[in-house]
């Protein structure tokens, strides 16, 4: 164990989304101000589309291709990105003992069963029994066996050969902050070197449309930033992307010879109940963390907001009173991604510091105060239903 915490440093990222694949192209296409929303393949949903990818360039093998599902392959693609960037690739020695932490949801569902289902009970006598004797028959061990969450950290293992110790966390938004919250406190103690974190997401899917609308959270028909969303009711235009990060303790870095993208300085997770005030009371403890190190006119918050009400519309009013600090909700170019939105925003919140601006805003929502010079973003993310979390992100020293 480290006697003194040691530093973090970001040395890869790799991320994939509607925006395209690679730093570059993300921040391209933030500059550009055009949100990459689709409202016709799931009308009248709204969905955040993968463009084409050449899942080749990090995956070669089709036949482990072909056993992925597709969020799999956009995860096992994001993390080969990451791995590139941080020198990392084709290193036995390092990846040998690198540790993998993935944030990665159940898996994809059999639609056509779940379809015949749902039909099925509107005219069952019991619909419970009916239920019960359904999922006995009619999903295959096989299939399940498929969907484990833990098929991605497997997947790339074997593509990459990532085989230091390995952990999954599930439970969305909050799998994300907490993977990479618990990836930071293993480097910053000394229980690990290097690790490759990161989730996937895949936002083209019937079964999440169904779940969100039920919930009552789907956004639909017009597409609108984030932050502008609560006037209809509010609503979550689902996304498909990947990210993975390379986190590394900074002396270890330097002895390999890695640039340092960033510094990963701090990450926060909770919970609550979401009673009245209590979402805000939260953020404002978790913003008490930060709060001594951020300095006036250097920095700006990236947020994870998802568009679900009233939680969106709780996390901007926490934001208001920090009167001239910029915000901006990625939400609104990537679409909600869920496990995979936090790590996304932490790898975008390197790739804004290396440019040492912001993208512009999107709407009159997101505040676009001063910044004398751009060197630290808090990132936050509150889910949809539960989870929060923060972080601290600042130029490399």
């Amino acid at each position: 164990m480290a006697e003194v915490p040691r530093e973090v440093v970001i040395t890869g990222v790799g991320m994939v989304s509607c925006l395209g694949e690679g730093p570059d192209a993300h921040w391209h296409r933030l500059m550009e101000g055009r949100p990459q929303a689709d409202a016709s393949r799931f009308a009248p949903y709204i969905v955040h589309p993968l463009p084409p990818i050449e899942f080749d360039k990090q995956i070669p093998k089709k036949g482990d291709q072909r056993q992925m599902e597709p969020w799999q392959r956009i995860g096992t693609f994001a993390a080969g990105l990451a791995l590139g960037q941080a020198g990392a690739k084709g290193n036995p020695e390092l990846l040998a003992r690198m540790d993998l932490i993935v944030a990665a949801g159940g898996g994809e569902r059999d639609t056509a069963v779940d379809g015949t289902i749902l039909t099925g009970l509107r005219h069952a006598e019991e619909p419970g029994a009916f239920l019960n004797e359904r999922l006995m028959s009619d999903l295959r061990p096989t299939l399940f066996l498929a969907q484990l969450s833990n098929l991605l950290a497997g997947n790339i293992s074997i593509v990459h050969g990532v085989t230091g110790s390995s952990r999954t966390f599930m439970g969305e938004e909050s799998a994300g902050v907490d993977a990479v919250r618990i990836s930071l406190a293993r480097i910053a103690s000394g229980q690990s070197d290097i690790v490759l974190v990161g989730g996937a997401h895949n936002g083209e899917r019937p079964d999440l449309l169904l779940l969100r609308e039920a919930g009552g959270h789907a956004l639909k028909e017009r597409f609108a930033p984030v932050f502008e969303r609560a006037e209809r009711g509010g609503g979550i235009a689902l996304g498909s992307l990947g990210a993975f990060l390379v986190l590394e303790a900074k002396d270890h870095a330097q002895a390999r010879g890695a640039r340092a993208l960033a510094r990963l300085s701090r990450v926060v997770s909770e919970r609550t109940g979401r009673g009245p005030g209590e979402l805000s009371a939260m953020l404002e403890r978790m913003w008490g963390h930060f709060e001594g190190a951020l300095v006036p006119g250097q920095y700006a918050v990236l947020s994870g907001a998802a568009g679900a009400e009233p939680a969106t519309s709780e996390e901007l009013r926490f934001l208001a009173p920090h009167a001239g600090v910029p915000v901006r909700a990625t939400s609104t170019y990537l679409g909600h991604g869920s496990d995979a939105q936090f790590p996304m925003n932490i790898a975008l919140a390197a790739v804004i510091l290396q440019h040492g601006k912001l993208y512009p805003a999107s709407g009159a929502a997101e505040a676009d105060g001063r910044i004398d010079r751009l060197a630290q973003i808090v990132v936050t993310g509150v889910g949809y239903w539960r989870g929060e979390g923060m972080a601290l992100v600042e130029t490399a020293s």
